[in-house]
C-alpha cells in the first residue's frame, strides 16, 4: 500500500514560485559527456575531471590560469585592424571586424600582457580563436612584435600561446608579412639570450605554425592539440594516401621530434615556472 496518495489532480505551481537552474551553472564534457559544476571545471583549469579533455579557451582564461592572482597589465589593448585592401566578400571587412568585436568583446585575435607568474616576471601573448578563427592579420603580428619589444626592453622571458587557423585572407600579403616580422623579432630575443617558450594549443595551423609557433627555444603543446600546416583533408587529397592514425595530434608531433614535451594545463604554470628558474 502506498504511503502517499494524491487526492487532487492538476495541481499548478504559480510562475513566481518556480525555481530553475540558471544558465551556465553546469558544464558537459564534449568528449565523455560527463557533467560537472562550472566552478569545478574552472578550478580544474578548464579540463574534464573524468577524461582530462582540454576545453578550448581564450586569452582571458589563460591569463587567469598563468598570472599570479590573475593580475596583469595588457599592452596595446585598443589596437584594431584597418582595411588596407578594401576587402569585401559576403560583407565588407570593416563591417566583419565591427560585428566580431561586438560579438566577442575582443579587438583582435591576440592579446598581450605582462605580470608575474609564480613571482617570475613574464610577457605573454595569447591568441583567441573566437575572433575570425584566430587568424593572423596585421594587428596580430604587430601586437606580438610589441610584446617581444617589451620583453627585450625589460629583460623578461616571452611566452606565446598559439591557437589559429592561419593567415587572415582579408589582408592577403599584409597578413603573410607578419610571419617575417614576428620571426625577425624573435631572432632579436634569441640574440639577447632571453627565453622564448611557444605553447601550441588546439588548433595551431597554417602560417602561424610556419612562423612563430614553431620557433620557440621550447616548443610545447597541450594534450590532443591539432598541430600542422595544411589540414588532413588537403594533405590526403594531395598525396593520395591515407594518413597515419593520430596524424597531426600533439602526441604524433612529439613522437616525430617537433615538440619538446606535452604539458597538462593543470600543471602548465608550475612547469613553466620550473623551466624558467632552470634557465636563470
Amino acid at each position: 500500500m502506498s504511503w502517499f496518495t494524491r487526492k487532487e489532480r492538476g495541481i499548478q505551481t504559480p510562475t513566481e514560485m518556480k525555481r530553475e537552474a540558471p544558465d551556465g551553472l553546469w558544464y558537459q564534457c564534449p568528449s565523455c559527456k560527463h557533467v560537472m559544476h562550472t566552478r569545478e571545471h574552472k578550478l580544474n583549469a578548464y579540463t574534464c575531471v573524468k577524461c582530462n579533455y582540454h576545453e578550448k579557451i581564450g586569452s582571458e582564461a589563460y591569463f587567469s590560469v598563468l598570472f599570479d592572482e590573475a593580475e596583469y597589465t595588457e599592452l596595446d589593448a585598443d589596437m584594431i585592424s584597418g582595411d588596407p585592401l578594401e576587402f569585401e566578400d559576403t560583407k565588407k571587412y570593416p563591417d566583419r571586424i565591427r560585428d566580431t568585436v561586438k560579438k566577442t568583446g575582443l579587438k583582435d585575435a591576440v592579446r598581450t600582457a605582462y605580470g608575474k607568474m609564480d613571482d617570475i616576471d613574464i610577457v605573454v601573448s595569447c591568441m583567441d580563436f573566437n575572433f575570425i578563427g584566430g587568424s593572423m592579420g596585421s594587428v596580430v603580428g604587430e601586437k606580438i612584435a610589441r610584446g617581444i619589444d617589451h620583453a627585450l626592453q625589460n629583460r623578461k622571458p616571452f611566452l606565446m600561446i598559439s591557437r589559429s587557423g592561419g593567415a587572415r585572407m582579408m589582408e592577403a600579403g599584409y597578413s603573410l608579412m607578419q610571419m617575417a616580422k614576428t620571426s625577425a623579432k624573435l631572432a632579436l630575443l634569441s640574440e639577447a639570450k632571453l627565453p622564448y617558450i611557444s605553447l601550441l594549443t588546439d588548433p595551431t595551423t597554417g602560417g602561424v605554425t610556419a612562423s612563430y609557433a614553431m620557433l620557440g627555444d621550447f616548443n610545447i603543446a597541450e594534450p590532443g592539440a591539432l598541430i600542422g600546416f595544411a589540414g588532413p583533408r588537403v594533405i590526403r587529397e594531395t598525396i593520395g594516401k591515407d594518413l597515419p592514425k593520430g596524424f597531426q595530434s600533439a602526441e604524433f608531433v612529439l613522437e616525430h621530434g617537433f615538440l619538446d614535451f606535452i604539458v597538462d594545463r593543470k600543471d602548465l604554470k608550475d612547469k613553466l615556472a620550473s623551466l624558467l628558474r632552470m634557465l636563470q
